[in-house]
């Protein structure tokens, strides 16, 4: 096959009413596969491709501003190659043939080793993504109408980017619709906004997600620190500034599309547990910022508990999150964390009490803003917070903010969900860097440490300059009470449930 040069000016602009013409298109085909069964299926399936085409039209912008760029990949491997011509694309048998027996195993043999810079980064990057990718049509015909469709998407002009934003997010929220049966809740991007705004991370520091997902906090913070950059040289020290891991494969491609498309390629996410690693490689290991929603609920396999004290042991994953994070800002100047937690993890006095006693020895607990009901709706009503703390403990005290529900509101839903505008007060509260001229309203409170020691470690302290009587409910806005009640109430059940079969082996 010969590359042809593709012209700038051969195709329309991806429109928002074009790109809208091509997901429909391309799901219409891909529902006519035998071999796929849903978007659990249809989105992994799209997600690839159209990484692949957003990789070639990255190489491609790169050799328009560097002649003396080389791509990474040989040239029957590139899309504009196999997949950019009509004219000598593969159809049929021969096309199923070549992408399941020599495109994805190539891709999927990458290795940065020995190489340098880029290059490297990049090819760990490619055989990372691809390592467990896996092509599920099975009509080579269908493949090939599929590749058209994406093949009309472009990634070059700023313009079809933004454009091609509205597709990734709608990607984002059906993957999350497809993953929340299973358990999976992806942070609202007003959460992560206004995450990364308070923590505030800078040229120089490293931002890691440990629990990245499709990249969220990852690339809103590459957005921050790039409104810093004054240099090209400041860009490429962000690049390699951000870092995360992810251990499912689906959302792992995703956040590196999600980096791609930003701009982040190179950024070092790792596809992986970020749990079994000692504490103490953990601190070697330091990062300046962390910003992160790890799992909460779930349960870490036997072996992962080896990494950590005998006293702070739990198969809990919210609890060695925390553990972990704690270690890898410990050492750190300046070192500070942003987390997503759930009430449990506030009420917790068991093994979660001995984390949060060393949280509140070792760090500033400086703040706990305490989210209002169905910010994560429809995936789970339970009750959730926003954690920060930095090194330079021990916390003296603690402010809490509750951030409230619009006028007329009761919660948050799937069709009416939270907007960042709505976190404006708390940022007006929060007093900047410095944290600054705080005061005591309705809204915000503080506690000293010692009332808190008092309590066991108990965080789960409600607001004392709130309202005394507690609002009529209707039926609808009771039973969703009742529904989180009873997730608090499982997470203490199996909280005791754990520490008594820790005795019983003990």
């Amino acid at each position: 096959m010969v590359t042809r040069p593709r012209s700038s000016t051969a195709r329309p602009l991806t429109t928002q009413a074009r790109l809208g013409a091509v997901i429909k298109a391309g799901r219409d085909i891909m529902r006519k596969d035998a071999g796929l069964s849903g978007d659990i299926d249809r989105i992994p399936q799209f997600a690839w491709l159209l990484f692949l085409k957003a990789f070639d039209d990255l190489e491609e912008e790169r050799l328009t501003l560097n002649r003396s760029y080389r791509s990474v990949l040989p040239e029957e491997y590139r899309w504009r190659v196999w997949a950019g011509d009509p004219d000598t694309r593969l159809t049929g048998e021969p096309l199923l043939r070549f992408v399941n027996d020599r495109l994805l195993v190539y891709l999927a043999s990458l290795t940065g080793a020995g190489r340098s810079g880029v290059d490297g980064a990049v090819r760990d990057t490619l055989g990372q993504v691809f390592k467990e990718t896996r092509n599920r049509m099975v009509s080579g015909y269908l493949l090939a109408d599929l590749i058209s469709q994406v093949e009309k998407v472009s990634f070059t002009s700023q313009d079809d980017i933004h454009t091609m934003a509205h597709m990734y997010e709608s990607m984002l929220r059906e993957m999350r619709d497809a993953a929340g049966d299973a358990g999976e809740f992806y942070t609202p991007r007003p959460v992560i906004r206004f995450m990364v705004q308070q923590i505030a991370p800078r040229i120089g520091e490293t931002v890691l997600d440990p629990a990245c997902g499709t990249g969220g906090f990852l690339t809103e913070a590459y957005e921050f620190l790039r409104q810093q950059a004054t240099s090209p040289s400041d860009l490429r020290k962000i690049r390699e500034s951000i870092r995360g891991f992810e251990k499912k494969p689906l959302p792992y491609l995703l956040a590196q599309m999600n980096l791609l498309l930003h701009g982040a390629d190179g950024a070092l996410v790792r596809r992986g547990n970020a749990l079994p690693f000692s504490l103490t490689e953990q601190r070697r290991d330091g990062v300046s910022v962390v910003l992160t929603n790890p799992p909460f609920g779930g349960e870490e396999e036997a072996t992962v508990l080896d990494y950590y004290p005998s006293a702070l042991r739990t198969t809990e994953t919210s609890w060695l999150f925390l553990q972990a994070v704690m270690a890898r800002i410990e050492r750190a100047p300046g070192g500070r964390c942003a987390v997503v937690m759930p009430n449990a993890v506030l009420f917790d006095q068991g093994v979660g009490g001995r984390i949060k006693k060393k949280l509140l020895q070792d760090f500033n607990l400086h703040t706990i803003v305490r989210l209002p009901p169905g910010v994560f709706a429809p995936y789970t009503p339970i009750p959730t917070n926003l954690v920060f703390f930095e090194v330079g403990g021990p916390t003296s005290e603690v402010w809490y903010y509750q951030q409230p529900l619009p006028d007329g509101r009761k919660n948050y839903t799937k069709t009416k969900p939270l907007s960042f505008d709505e976190f404006q007060h708390c940022i007006d509260w929060w007093g900047g860097t410095s944290r600054a001229n705080r005061q005591e309203t309705d809204l915000a409170w503080r506690v000293d440490a010692e009332t808190i020691k008092g309590r066991s470690y108990d965080l789960d302290i409600r607001n004392p300059n709130g309202p005394a009587e507690a609002p009529t409910l209707t039926p609808d806005e009771l039973l969703n009470s009742l529904v989180a009640a009873e997730y608090e109430i499982l997470d203490i059940l199996q909280s005791l449930q754990k520490q008594v079969e820790g005795w019983t082996d003990a």
